[in-house]
């Protein structure tokens, strides 16, 4: 296993029938294998901050999840609260439809007002990509940069595609070096993972982070 895999990791769980024992479980096991992240919705992360209080793990707040379409300032709101409740990162899912339209304004205002919320705390932009043509990945990476954004990020992984390394590839392409990449939706092996860390991403968003990072150290063993 590459010895920066688990911190690379947003170890996700987002499934709308969770219950606390599962964000106990999901916390724990974040801890243990020191994960970059707990990411979970935003209601959720109050609990995960007290669970994790006595470790230097992040909570990440998705924010606008999975749609992305609820106005700026319900966007923003989120934001701030998550951050009042712990958040040290957000995952917000952009405008997908002004993106589309070219409306550079207001997608840009959209992400805009989730940073200043964020109160410097990194925010990953959504770009599901599974729903773009290239050419409009390569203008919401650019607009998200200019935003602000800290990472563009692939999926959300409740849409019709998820990560994919060509996607990967372009996005690191067109934000160079000094922007994060973030590859999610449906990466569920060490195979995978490795293929978009090769593409260009430095932080990967998974559910199975746990099966991922097992794996990887046995396969490095050799067994």
């Amino acid at each position: 296993m590459r010895p920066d895999l688990a911190a690379l990791i947003d170890h996700t769980f987002l499934r709308p029938d969770a219950v606390r024992s599962d964000f106990e479980r999901v916390c724990r096991e974040a801890a243990h294998h020191s994960f970059a992240t707990v990411c979970v919705n935003s209601a959720h992360v109050a609990l995960c901050t007290s669970l994790l209080a006595d470790r230097q793990l992040p909570v990440a707040a998705t924010v606008g999840f999975p749609l992305g379409a609820g106005s700026p300032t319900a966007k923003a709101a989120e934001a701030a609260q998550a951050v009042l409740d712990g958040a040290l990162e957000i995952d917000m899912v952009c405008r997908i439809g002004a993106l589309k339209d070219g409306l550079q304004a207001v997608f840009v205002d959209d992400i805009r007002r989730v940073v200043d919320a964020a109160d410097g705390g990194p925010v990953k932009v959504i770009l599901e990509t599974c729903l773009l043509t290239d050419d409009e990945k390569r203008r919401g990476a650019r607009w998200a940069c200019e935003a602000g954004a800290a990472f563009v990020k692939t999926s959300t992984g409740f849409s019709s595609g998820g990560a994919d390394e060509n996607d990967v590839r372009l996005l690191r392409a067109e934000v160079g070096p000094d922007v994060g990449v973030k590859a999610s939706g449906g990466i569920r092996d060490a195979a995978a993972a490795d293929r978009m860390i090769a593409a260009g991403a430095n932080r990967l968003g998974t559910s199975a982070g746990v099966a991922i990072v097992t794996e990887s150290k046995t396969r490095d063993r050799g067994y």
